[in-house]
């Protein structure tokens, strides 16, 4: 089944997802860009998940017009999403198709640590991917090797607005010391600091990332998610005491776990908070006319030399290891991957692209955090993504109930402790 974190996400993007016409002139660009080596006929078989049609019909143009240039079919099989969870488990094993679409992270390396997806790092060597995606590979990287493309994501960070910043005469925070004295100008104006909603639990998991990002680093924030660091570690204490500083300054929302993030974010955009963590489909929450006042700051220093580390939730799309045309395959995602065809693909879900070469998009948050992206040294997915599902279900429960009790701390971990010895054996 879909964890709240999923279905949240999925219903924020529908809400904003724009009407997008793709360009002859688009087409044609593209067309320029791919130049196939052999024409080698065949078929490449896909199964995809994709909800919104526009962007299903990018994918069925994109099919269209490599099956011109090469002469190879194309078939798409698209199936509903929360299904293809399920389906996916036994087409890999059986029956697998030539690509399928899934997440990237922790439920990526499930399957790889079965052999169930492809190696593909020589096609990453081959079209020099690495230079273009950055930090983003991280996502779908295990041990080294590349299992997958990353495609539309969402960056975390901390959103206000520019109007009442300018009107206060605000910057927003970049280091610990400024958070603090910013959350005291925000209370001295008679507003709430960070606005969190955390009755659907998973913005608790986004905010105890961005701590343990900025204390700890990222392979250490990885070695907690996949089972390898006890939560009763030392290196937990500093996150939960900074946290709980900012508890205790009462710098969220007091009625934070009735309130669901949507709520969370009308606050943001009614201007009784100054900021809120999270991912660009806030902008779901402002009236159509408020969204040129949202704007996005990353979230700030906390421990100085610690280099920048962002959750970016990014789903990506795989080469099945029993696949029947691995090299029919390569060769489709190569063309599927040219920046202006990722582009189209991307801008028709308002997500944000992994590669630092696609067009503009129409949408100033996703060119914002396209940006944002070239100054981060390595990225996670979010917490009930980067680690087991039910190890995030307690654990989000367990921020939670930190954020109301902070100081039941030590049974919350020790809680937490319980289920990861339990999980991660």
């Amino acid at each position: 089944m879909a964890s709240k974190n999923e279905l949240s996400l999925i219903n924020a993007i529908k809400a904003s997802r724009r009407q997008f016409m793709i360009g002859t002139g688009v087409a044609l660009a593209t067309t320029a860009l791919y130049r196939p080596a052999i024409a080698n006929g065949g078929e490449v078989t896909i199964i995809s998940d994709i909800g919104n049609a526009n962007q299903r019909a990018v994918l069925d143009r994109i099919a269209a017009d490599f099956t011109k240039k090469t002469g190879t079919k194309v078939t798409i099989n698209n199936m509903d999403h929360e299904a293809h969870k399920t389906a996916i488990r036994s087409y890999l094993v059986v029956g697998a198709p030539d690509i399928c679409f899934w997440f990237s992270g922790n439920r990526m390396k499930a399957f790889v640590d079965r052999g169930l997806f492809d190696d593909i790092s020589d096609l990453f060597v081959k079209e020099g991917y690495s230079d273009k995606l950055g930090a983003t590979m991280t996502a779908v990287t295990v041990n080294g090797k590349q299992y997958g493309l990353p495609l539309g994501g969402i960056l975390w960070g901390l959103f206000y607005r520019k109007d009442v910043f300018a009107e206060k005469g605000w910057t927003a925070p970049t280091n610990w010391d400024d958070f603090l004295k910013f959350g005291e100008a925000a209370k001295s104006a008679g507003m709430t600091p960070i606005s969190m909603g955390t009755k659907e639990l998973w913005p608790t998991g986004g905010w105890f990332d961005h701590m343990n990002l900025r204390i700890n680093g990222l392979d250490k924030h990885l070695a907690l998610m996949e089972g390898k660091i006890p939560y009763t570690d030392p290196m937990l204490k500093p996150v939960f005491d900074k946290w709980e500083e900012l508890i205790k300054a009462n710098f969220f929302s007091a009625s934070g776990p009735s309130f669901g993030w949507e709520q969370a974010g009308a606050a943001l955009a009614q201007k009784k908070a100054a900021m809120m963590d999270l991912g660009g489909f806030i902008k779901s929450a402002f009236p159509a006319g408020d969204e040129a006042q949202i704007a996005f700051a990353p979230f700030p220093e906390i421990v100085s030399g610690v280099e920048r580390y962002e959750d970016f939730s990014v789903n990506s799309v795989h080469i099945p290891a029993k696949a029947k045309n691995r090299q029919g395959a390569r060769d489709f995602l190569a063309y599927f991957y040219q920046p202006d065809n990722l582009g189209a693909f991307l801008e028709a879900e308002g997500t944000i692209p992994p590669r630092n070469d696609c067009p503009p998009s129409k949408d100033p948050l996703v060119n914002i955090a396209v940006e944002s992206l070239k100054g981060v040294k390595g990225t996670s997915q979010y917490y009930d993504r980067d680690t087991d599902p039910d190890m995030a279900q307690d654990g989000m429960k367990g921020f939670q109930e930190f954020t109301v009790k902070p100081e039941r701390r030590d049974q919350i971990l020790a809680r937490l402790e319980k289920t990861r010895a339990r999980i991660f054996k």
